[in-house]
This record gives structure tokens, C-alpha cells and sequence, in this order.
């Protein structure tokens, strides 16, 4: 018999067996945990032990992995180069362009009868070369996009591994709890779980203490779920643990879990899909087809596929793909992805869409003034006859108008922003941000508030007992055991020894030098820290206590404030241990240990002199103050202290039991300020951002500490509260949180103390929805608690702690500290600005560039009957603007400047008058100098204009590159500094691609000839055009003289509320209802899709989005709720947790139901207030014992309905 690692290598039990189990819930389940033998003789059969768990040798591991499968579900695979390639090849206005080149190229190839040799010249006998430079450029123009493409899905590959990498879960391994790598679980684990997990396979529960878990991202039930060994053992992974602690065997892995199962489903459902939807794609083309011929408009909406949206969307855009017709269309993603975007995505959509307006008609009008100009001149003032060469003429006006679209629309604006967030995302990294969404990155530049938690992000979060009081005696040092009068002494150790998480653990250091780690909940280390000073062993007593031994556990919580374990006593009956916040724990006593351990009546007046003598000095000290008490229950004779009981207590009745306590301690504990935290809470303030503390400690404790950070200063006028007092001002007479309220306590509240979750979530959008600042306040929240979450992602930026933070907490953020400190926030805040600027720098040089060509090139039309820039080298300016310039300019340094100024909040325009002044300031410049070069030449020149490129020509397209090249030195600036220079050798990208930029165009010009129709210029020329070139430099110093008070605000571009710019055309997500009284017109429709290389840069954005996606889902099997429903879930008000919206459809849900459209839809779930079930939850069938033997399998089900699953509707936001 086959043996592995010394043990058999046939395992008691199968995959199928294990999967079949863990299908079952409740009386069910166990009956079937039962039927395999119960669960030691589970573990038995998969060769693990309960207490010691896997020998965690790689055989044996390697092994359980090829049998049951590994922890991880496989990603889609990246696109390749080449599909990248063609994805950026759908572009219309290139498909435009090349369709003209290739013409160009044909018409030119053909040559015209004998007859017309005569008047053959320069231009058609070199004509092929235009065309072919035109193509070369486009080629070129999409290998860069597809190149940008490419190297940011791998960047986003690699960062979400990071966030991957960074989940670890603690299993035991030879019996020792080990922290490993969520996907490096196998069946046959044993886990401990706790509080504020998320649970990363499927399991059996072994033990647990006071359970509750949150499965609403498998069932959509709200309702915590309780679950114990002997009640409800089965935990599923993807699902949270909301309250208390346990242990549980691992029995699914990967694709064989609950969630695995389903993504497995998803999947094949998908390609299933696919192909239906190219079908459908088909049909509805062909209707459209009859109904624009036939001009039956009643045809369509008889048509099922004509009902749904048509997507106006990209090819490559699968998430819009997947909402066609036979599936739901839901309407919430659409919906929910109008109220995310962020500030400046919606400004710059909206500026985008009018500049890309005001291109097209420029274009068109240059067409058009070309053409008649041209038949004018040829058929009406000297009438010739027809030539065939003559096509060649219009085709080459047509590619100009082109051209001029392309220079006009600023397809570069999404790429800089893309850009500069992708650079500063991999920069905050090293910073100790690790971004989950990018848009948080550009949003906290904009924060004007800064709510934080206490513990872990002020301070150290190492905590050490440094004042105790026992027995009457106050010791500011550590006690010695031998002076505690005994029976209170081991009581108080056993007491923080059985009543502390055995996940808390204190270990000995890496280094000599060092101090002890800490593990798990850090004010539990501080106690068994104080037991280990008193020079007792915490363990020994563990050891005689396993946590299988414990009658029952109360674990802590945010109402509770406290722990309690009750455990048999060895003389019969039982002992209950309590610890917890101090004035909670001494209003439950009713005894305490006096002098010499003598137990006294604990009266009214002894609990006031107590906290006054006692427990407030210790808190102005701003230490954490934490009592130690117990109770026993003896079936005897009782003592004073003690309950005589006859049979086991109701220990459900919390209450009670935990009631009429004697206190044996109460230890002050101390959680140092970090000592960098005062000095970045300075810079906060000076960067106009308020900080407010919001904890669950003591007020004293809060203000101590508040005092220390510089949260408040002395004599200033400011609010610090209790979260009892903060209720009673926000709340009117009928216990309703009303906005007018809360609007009179926060902008002076600076501390709120002895806060719920709730107060947090109230405060937080007390303040986002206030209207009393102009400027709207945006505001970034942390947290560490799974409690913690609906604040998180109700705040515009939500960031948790790596460290301490729970992974309910990680999941509802937007950014996470990898060190938990404070002064990592304030880099966040300084990246965010730097976005903002970069975006604002970039604009600045576009739009000047923009407006300069496309006026260049209508009025050359106009007046010299030819564009003075030519297609090639229009494309050229294009390359040096968009692409070249968005990386040069996005990529600046942030500076210790940005922390000067305020937040721009969210209504601040987006082009400010500084700007608009130096962009019409450089425009006027550059026309002046191309104009007086255009029409200040001599006449022989002008007879020559049409025959070959001119040094004329050369000269004004010459003078025009190095015009924008010096005038990039000057958008390095925009709040009008003087020094464009300054800084610039901190960005060797922009110093590199701009002396790049130089060589090229000195090739260009010297050698480029009929290609880029230029002649090579003598120096005297190039002089000139130097000099013109750094004149912008000289005229940007006078333009930055006017005062820009002068200018009226008219100038400036993007004011006003952000809803404004929100309701934008969202370009390529917009859906249109073709029969809804709105039709779009045709046109709309063309150009939302094409007339605009928009789209090019937004696939950059989306490969972005479809990458995260891919990673999302395959982190989701730690977790079924996708960034998308953690993001809309932000707009949820209702009671917390919402459902969440997870990205799956019922996988049994009547087909009836789910073909609801958009607008019933969304009735419907206002009317269901109870069941905030979104049409994209996924549901898992009811287990009821009666149903049990008759419903299939959720696998038959789900296969049965296959058609009916939609693909996931994904939106990362960018």
C-alpha cells in the first residue's frame, strides 16, 4: 500500500463526499457530519489532528493539493500584445485615416494618360510618400497605445499579487498557530478564526466561542448567522466573521469551495454567453438595418433584442457586453457608476466632449472651404476640363480635415490621467499606500477633513501596563507577584491567562536588542506582558485550560466593551473572568479586594472616589484603563461573593451572569503617541485639513492624547464629545440624525470619545452631505474594525490598516497603510495634489497647442488655399503633445509646496484663471509669430506653394514645433511661479523625452524631405526658429506680470457642484434606449463612438479596469463581494451591512423575476426596503430539512439555468 510521509495515501474520505457536505446546513449538516463518523473521525480520515493540525512537511501538503485541489481559482489570462494592438486598431478616426492614406496611396500609384505629363510636378510624382508617412504614423500611434496597454496590466498584475500576497490567515501546524499565505491552505488544515476575518475556504467548525458570521455575499441574508459545533458547524469561504472565535477543519478548497463553485459556473457560463451575444449582435444589426430602410418604426419594438440598451460601447468592453438583451439589464452599474465618478474624471469628460465638438466642426468647415476653394479655382476661374488626377487633390483636403480632428480632440487627456495615477500608485507603494482604488489617489488631494482612529494610527499601537491598582495600592512600577496578598494575586493571573484570545500571544524577539512582538490583539498583549513582569507564565496555565475546556465565551464587541470566559472549577461549579473597559466593568461589581486582600462591599461612593482618585488621573495621563474581575458559581456552600447554584446557569441570560462581579484590578495602559504624528498633524493643518479623532476610549484618554498629537491646541475654540452627548445634540425628539443638527456640532468637533461604529458612519455623513462650506467638504476616513466598514466606504477615501486592520476592514477600503502610521496619510494627501497638478500642467500645454493648430490650419485653408501644416506633420505635433507630453508632464515629483496651499475642495474649476491666462496669452504669441512668417514672404514663394515642400513652409512648421517645445517648460508651472526651471533635474523623464523630442525633429526636418514635406534649412533658419522658440520663454515671464485678479472669472473653465459635470456624457459607457422618447441622433451616436481618439485612451483606462477585474475575481474566492459592490455599496443608507452586490445573479431565481426592466427593477427595490437584495446578489438555495432530499444540487440548478446568468458586471473605477 502507497504510503505518503509515513501515512497511507488513500484518504477515509473523497473529494465528491466532502463537497456534497458542505451543501448541507444546520440539523442537516450535522446529521450528515454524523453519517461520515462525526468530526474526530473526520479528521481522522483526512490524517489531521484537531490540536496539532498538518505535519506541514511539502509532501504531504503537495499531495492534499493534487487530491483536493489548491487554494486559488486560476485567473483569466492577460491579452496578449497583438489582441492589444487590434483593440487599439478600432479606433474610428484612425480607421479614417488609413482608409484616406491607403486612397491616397492607390490614387497616387495610378498614373493619369500621357496628355497630363505636362503639368506633372513635385507633388504627384512623390505622391505615394504622403501616404505611406501617414500610415507609418498610425502604425506607430497604436503600437505606443497598445505598448501603454501592455505594460499597465502587467503593473496592475503585479500590484494586486501585492494585495493578494499580503492576506494570511493562522492555521495550526504542528502544533503551533502559523501565519501562511491564504493560498498555501489545503484540506486537512486546521484554522483558527477570529474577529474581522474573511474567511478563505470552506470549513467544519471544530470549537467556537459566540460565533456570528455575516454570509450575505452568498445568500444575501443581512442577519449575522450564528454558528456552532453542535447547532450550525458549516462556514463557507468568502463570508465574514462579524463577532467571536473558533476553530475550524478545512474542507473545500479553491474551485471545490462554495464560492469556487460558482465562479466555476460564471465562467462557463460566459463563453456560453459569448457566443450568444456575437448572435444576437448579428440579428439586431439586420433589424436595424430593415427598420432604416423600411422606416416602420413599429417593427423594432415588437423585436425582444431591441428593448435593451444597446450598448455604445467599445468591442473589447466586456463588461457592457455582457448586458445585453436576454440577460437582466440591470440598471445599477450604470447608475451606480454615475455617482462614482470621481471630481476630476467628471470636469475632464465634460471639457473633452466640448473640445472634441468644437474640433469636428473646424474640421468639417476646413474640408469644405478647401474643396470649394479648390473646384472654385480649377473649374470657375480657369475653367479646365475634368482630370482624374484631380481625385488625388480632394482626397489629400479630406485627409487635412482629418488631421485637424485628430490635433484638436485631446484623445491625450485620459492617458495623462491614467498615467499619473498609474506613476503615482507605483510610487505610493513605497510611501506605505497600497492603492485598491485608483481614483481614491486623486480624491484625497482634494480632502478637506481627515477623521482617524486612535490606537495604532496616532500611536504605536505597542501597548504596555504602566500603572495597576490593587488592593488599595497604586503602583506606578511594576509590581512584584510577592507583595499581591495570594488568593487576588493568582486570580488576576489566571484570569488575563484563560480570558485574553489565545490568539494573543507574546513572543520573543528576532533580535537581542529587541523588544518582545506582539501578536494579535494588542491590549491583551499588554496583559499578558504584565503577567510576564510579575514574572509568571501565561502558557502553563493555557495549558491546563485548552480552550476546548471553556463552558462559554462572551467574546468582545463595540456594544459590549468587554470579554468574558467561563471555565469549570476544579472543586465543581464554575468561574467567570471578565475584563473590559473600566467604568463599564466596576458598574457591574458589587465587591472588591480591600488592604491585605480583604473582599469589602464595593459601595456607590467607593466606585465615585475610585474613578475620581483613581481611574480619571490615569486617563489624563492618556493611558487606556482596563478592570479585572470575576465571579464563581459553586454548587455549595456559597461565599459572600460567590452564587450557589443547583444546576448549570442559563448562560444565554448575559445580563445576569455577567453581574455582581468583584473587582480585582485595574491596570493603566499605555499606547505611546507615534513621535512622528505631531509633526505630520502640523502639516495637515497648515494644508488646510482638519483632523478629528473619533475612538471608542475613555474622554479623558482621547484629550490627553488629542493634546499630544496637536489635534487641539490650548485656548482654541473647539468640541470634544462622548458619543452619549453627540447623539443627544445631532438627534431631534424623535431620535431621527437631522442634517441642520449636525451641522451646528462638527466644525467645531474636534474629539469624539466613547463612539460607536455608528456615530462614526453618522459623523462621517453628517460632514460629506453638509452644504454650510462652499466647497463641500471631502472626507478620508480610517479604520481598523470590522465594525469600522460602513464608515469606510461611506468617506470619499477609506484607508485601513494593514497591520492591524481586519480583512472586513481592507476589503471596505480604498487605500491601505502597510504601516498603519499617520504621516503615511499625509504623502497620500500629498500624491493626490500632485495628480491634480500634473493633470492641470498637462492641459495647460495641450490646449494651448490645440488651439494654436487647429486656428493655424483653418485660417491656411482659408486664406493660402492649403493647410501650412501638413497631415504628417500635423500627426507629428499630435505625437509630441499627447503622448510624449502626458508622460513628461505627468510624471513630476511631488514638493513640499503642494502642503501649502488648501484643498481645491470639489468645486474649484478646473482651468483656473492663471491658466486661461497663459494659455491665450502663449496662443496670441505662437499666431503672431506663424501668421507674420505665413503672409510677411515673398511673392515667389507664393507661386510655389503646391509644388513639393518649401523652405517657407519648413520654416513656420519648424518655428511651430520649437514654439511648443519651449512652451512645455512653461506648463510646468501653474499657480503663475516665476522659476519654470525649478525642480527640473528631479524628473529625468521630462528632461529625457524633451531633448529626445529636439533630435527628432532636427532629423525631421533635416532628412525628412517629401515624407514629412519639409526642405533642410540653412543655420541662419534654424537660428531664427530657435529664437522664436524661446521667445515663448521671455513672453510666458510677461504673460505671468498681469495680475490675475484682472481677469473675469468667466475665464475660468469647470465651476460649480460636481453633480453638474456628473451628469457628462460618460464616453463609451454611455447606453442609449433606442426607444425611449430620447432616441439619440445618428449622429450623436457617430461621434460618441468615434469622431473622437478618446476611445483610444480610455481602452487604456480600461485595460486597466478588465485586469483588476480578472484579479478581483480570483481574490474573491476570499471574498464574493467585488470592488464593485464595495463601491456601491457606498451610496447605500440603509441599515449596515447592506446586501452586498455581489456580482452574480440568483443562480436559482425565478426567470420571471429577473427580467424586470431597468425602471421596475429599480421600483421594485425601493418598495423592498427589507430585503436590499440588488439584482445582482447571488443567491445560494434555502436549506430547509423537508426541501433537502427533493431540490438538486445548487450545481444542477445553476447548470439548468445557465442561460439566465449574467456575466458578472464588473466596474472598477478609475
Amino acid at each position: 500500500m502507497a504510503t505518503i510521509d509515513g501515512r497511507p495515501a488513500q484518504y477515509g474520505i473523497t473529494l465528491k463526499q466532502l463537497r456534497d457536505l458542505m451543501e448541507h446546513r444546520g440539523a442537516d449538516g450535522i446529521a450528515k457530519i454524523q453519517e461520515l463518523g462525526g468530526p474526530q473521525e473526520i479528521c481522522k480520515k483526512l490524517y489531521t489532528s484537531p490540536s496539532e493540525g498538518l505535519s506541514g512537511s511539502q509532501v504531504d501538503l503537495e499531495h492534499r493539493r493534487e487530491t483536493f485541489g489548491s487554494n486559488s481559482i486560476p485567473p483569466k489570462p492577460p491579452k496578449t500584445f497583438l489582441q492589444l494592438v487590434w483593440e487599439a486598431l478600432q479606433d474610428i478616426t484612425l480607421i479614417i485615416l488609413e482608409v484616406a492614406a491607403i486612397v491616397s496611396l492607390l490614387l497616387s500609384l495610378y498614373q493619369p494618360p500621357a496628355e497630363d505629363t505636362a503639368f506633372d510636378d513635385d507633388e504627384t510624382s512623390h505622391g505615394w510618400i504622403e501616404g505611406l508617412a501617414i500610415l507609418i504614423s498610425v502604425i506607430v500611434v497604436v503600437f505606443v497605445t497598445a505598448f501603454n496597454d501592455y505594460t499597465k496590466e502587467r503593473q496592475f498584475r503585479g500590484l494586486q499579487s501585492r494585495i493578494e500576497g499580503e492576506h494570511k490567515f493562522s492555521v495550526i501546524r504542528q502544533g503551533e498557530v502559523k501565519q501562511i499565505s491564504v493560498s498555501d491552505i489545503v484540506v486537512g488544515d486546521i484554522c483558527q478564526i477570529k474577529y474581522g476575518d474573511l474567511l478563505p475556504a470552506d470549513g467544519m467548525l471544530l470549537q467556537s466561542n459566540d460565533l456570528k458570521i455575516d454570509e450575505s455575499s452568498l445568500t444575501g441574508e443581512s442577519d449575522h448567522v450564528k454558528k456552532g459545533e453542535h447547532f450550525d458547524p458549516m462556514v463557507l469561504s468568502g463570508t465574514h466573521v462579524m463577532e467571536g472565535s473558533g476553530k475550524m477543519l478545512v474542507t473545500a478548497v479553491g474551485v471545490n469551495s462554495q464560492a469556487g463553485i460558482i465562479f466555476t459556473l460564471l465562467g462557463a457560463a460566459v463563453d456560453q454567453q459569448e457566443a450568444e451575444i456575437k448572435k444576437m449582435k448579428k440579428e439586431a444589426k439586420k433589424q436595424r438595418k430593415k427598420k432604416s430602410l423600411t422606416g416602420d418604426e413599429e417593427n423594432v419594438t415588437g423585436n425582444s433584442h431591441m428593448n435593451s440598451p444597446a450598448p455604445v460601447a467599445n468591442k473589447h468592453d466586456e463588461a457592457q457586453d455582457g448586458k445585453e438583451n436576454h440577460v437582466s439589464t440591470e440598471k445599477s452599474s450604470s447608475e451606480s457608476h454615475k455617482k462614482e465618478k470621481s471630481v476630476l474624471q467628471a470636469k475632464l469628460t465634460k471639457l473633452a466632449i466640448q473640445i472634441g465638438y468644437a474640433g469636428s466642426t473646424i474640421a468639417v468647415l476646413t474640408v469644405v472651404i478647401l474643396v470649394i476653394n479648390f473646384c472654385v479655382d480649377v473649374f470657375i476661374t480657369h475653367p479646365r476640363p475634368w482630370k482624374n488626377s484631380y481625385v488625388n487633390e480632394l482626397v489629400r483636403h479630406f485627409i487635412i480635415g482629418v488631421t485637424v480632428l485628430v490635433v484638436a480632440v485631446p484623445e491625450g487627456l485620459p492617458l495623462a490621467v491614467t498615467l499619473s495615477l498609474a506613476y503615482s500608485v507605483k510610487k505610493m507603494m513605497k510611501d506605505n499606500n497600497l492603492v485598491r482604488h485608483l481614483d481614491a489617489c486623486e480624491t484625497m488631494g482634494n480632502a478637506t477633513a481627515i477623521c482617524s482612529d486612535k490606537t495604532g494610527t496616532l500611536t504605536t499601537n505597542r501597548m504596555t501596563v504602566v500603572q495597576s491598582y490593587i488592593c488599595e495600592q497604586l503602583c506606578k512600577t511594576m509590581p512584584k507577584f510577592s507583595d499581591i496578598p495570594s488568593p487576588v494575586g493568582d486570580l488576576i493571573i489566571q484570569g488575563i491567562a484563560v480570558n485574553c484570545a489565545y490568539t494573543s500571544r507574546i513572543m520573543p524577539p528576532d533580535e537581542v536588542n529587541e523588544l518582545p512582538k506582539q501578536v494579535g490583539n494588542k491590549t491583551e498583549c499588554a496583559l499578558l506582558g504584565f503577567v510576564q513582569g510579575m514574572g509568571k507564565n501565561y502558557q502553563t496555565i493555557r495549558d491546563d485550560y485548552p480552550e476546548e475546556t471553556f463552558t462559554r465565551v462572551f467574546t468582545f464587541n463595540s456594544v459590549r466593551k468587554s470579554m468574558s470566559t467561563v471555565i469549570p472549577r476544579r472543586e465543581g461549579g464554575y468561574r467567570l473572568y471578565t475584563k473590559g473597559a473600566s467604568e463599564i466593568i466596576l458598574h457591574k461589581c458589587a465587591f472588591i479586594y480591600g488592604h491585605d486582600g480583604r473582599l469589602e462591599k464595593f459601595t456607590r461612593d467607593m466606585q465615585e472616589r475610585l474613578l475620581k482618585q483613581v481611574i480619571e488621573p490615569m486617563a489624563c495621563d492618556g493611558l487606556r484603563t482596563i478592570s479585572i474581575a470575576y465571579r464563581e458559581f459553586v454548587p455549595g456552600k456559597a461565599e459572600i461573593n460567590q452564587v450557589h447554584i443547583e444546576n448549570e446557569p442559563n448562560w444565554d441570560d448575559e445580563e445576569n451572569i455577567v453581574n455582581n462581579l468583584t473587582c480585582l484590578c485595574v491596570v493603566g495602559i499605555e499606547d505611546p503617541v507615534r513621535p512622528e504624528v505631531p509633526d505630520a498633524i502640523k502639516k495637515c493643518q497648515k494644508a488646510g485639513i482638519t483632523v478629528r479623532m473619533v475612538t471608542g476610549d475613555n474622554v479623558n484618554t482621547a484629550r490627553s492624547i488629542a493634546m499630544k498629537c496637536g489635534i487641539v491646541k490650548p485656548n482654541e475654540d473647539f468640541l470634544i464629545l462622548e458619543g452619549k452627548e453627540f447623539n443627544r445634540r445631532i438627534r431631534d425628539s424623535s431620535g431621527e440624525v437631522q442634517q441642520h443638527l449636525l451641522d451646528k456640532v462638527w466644525p467645531k468637533l474636534r474629539v469624539l470619545a466613547r463612539s460607536s461604529p455608528t456615530d462614526k458612519y453618522t459623523l462621517v455623513k453628517g460632514i460629506i452631505d453638509s452644504n454650510i462650506s462652499d466647497n463641500r467638504e471631502v472626507v478620508a476616513v480610517t479604520g481598523d474594525g470590522t465594525n469600522d466598514g460602513p464608515a469606510l466606504k461611506k468617506a470619499d477615501v477609506g484607508f485601513a490598516m494593514g497591520i492591524a486592520g481586519t480583512d472586513v476592514a481592507k476589503e471596505a477600503s480604498d487605500i491601505i497603510l502597510t504601516d498603519d502610521n499617520f504621516s503615511s496619510i499625509v504623502k497620500a494627501v500629498m500624491w493626490g495634489r500632485n495628480v491634480y497638478d500634473s493633470i492641470a500642467k498637462f492641459l495647460q500645454f495641450q490646449l494651448t497647442v490645440n488651439v494654436v493648430a487647429v486656428i493655424v490650419a483653418f485660417i491656411g485653408a482659408c486664406a493660402v488655399r492649403d493647410s501650412p501644416l501638413k497631415a504628417v506633420q500635423m500627426l507629428w505635433v499630435n505625437l509630441i503633445m499627447d503622448t510624449l507630453a502626458s508622460l513628461a508632464l505627468a510624471t513630476e515629483m511631488p514638493t513640499g509646496d503642494l502642503l501649502l496651499r488648501k484643498p481645491y475642495g470639489r468645486t474649484k474649476p478646473l482651468i483656473s484663471r492663471t491658466m486661461m491666462k497663459n494659455i491665450l496669452g502663449q496662443a496670441v504669441y505662437q499666431l503672431t509669430v506663424i501668421f507674420s512668417l505665413l503672409f510677411i514672404s515673398n511673392r515667389e514663394e507664393e507661386k510655389k506653394i503646391g509644388k513639393g515642400p518649401t523652405e517657407h513652409f519648413t520654416v513656420i512648421f519648424n518655428s511651430f514645433v520649437m514654439m511648443t517645445l519651449f512652451n512645455e517648460f512653461n506648463a510646468r508651472k501653474i499657480h503663475g511661479q516665476r522659476n519654470v526651471f525649478e525642480g527640473i533635474f528631479t524628473n529625468p523623464i521630462f528632461y529625457t523625452i524633451w531633448i529626445g523630442t529636439c533630435l527628432a525633429q532636427v532629423l525631421i526636418i533635416q532628412y525628412g524631405k517629401m515624407a514629412f514635406s519639409t526642405k533642410s534649412l540653412t543655420l541662419e533658419q534654424w537660428l531664427w526658429c530657435l529664437f522664436f522658440g524661446v521667445g515663448t520663454l521671455l513672453w510666458g515671464q510677461l504673460v505671468t506680470t498681469i495680475p490675475t485678479r484682472k481677469i473675469p472669472k468667466i475665464l475660468s473653465w469647470g465651476r460649480g457642484h460636481p453633480e453638474e459635470y456628473t451628469e457628462a456624457i460618460a464616453i463609451g459607457e454611455e447606453k442609449f434606449d433606442l426607444d425611449s422618447d430620447k432616441k439619440p441622433r445618428a449622429g450623436q451616436i457617430l461621434w460618441i463612438r468615434g469622431l473622437t481618439r478618446l476611445q483610444t485612451q480610455l481602452r487604456v483606462i480600461r485595460a486597466f479596469k478588465s485586469t483588476l477585474e480578472d484579479l478581483e475575481e480570483r481574490r474573491s474566492v476570499h471574498s464574493l463581494h467585488s470592488l464593485h459592490s464595495l463601491r456601491s455599496s457606498r451610496s447605500h443608507t440603509g441599515p449596515w451591512p447592506p446586501r452586498p452586490l455581489s456580482d452574480i445573479t440568483y443562480i436559482d431565481e425565478d426567470p420571471a423575476t429577473t427580467k424586470l426592466s431597468p425602471q421596475q427593477a429599480s421600483k421594485t427595490s425601493e418598495r423592498d426596503d427589507q430585503r436590499l437584495l440588488s439584482p445582482n446578489t447571488l443567491r445560494l438555495p434555502p436549506h430547509h430539512p423537508q426541501f433537502a432530499h427533493h431540490s438538486p444540487s445548487p450545481a444542477a440548478n445553476a447548470a439548468a439555468n445557465n442561460s439566465e446568468l449574467p456575466k458578472p458586471v464588473h466596474e472598477t473605477r478609475i
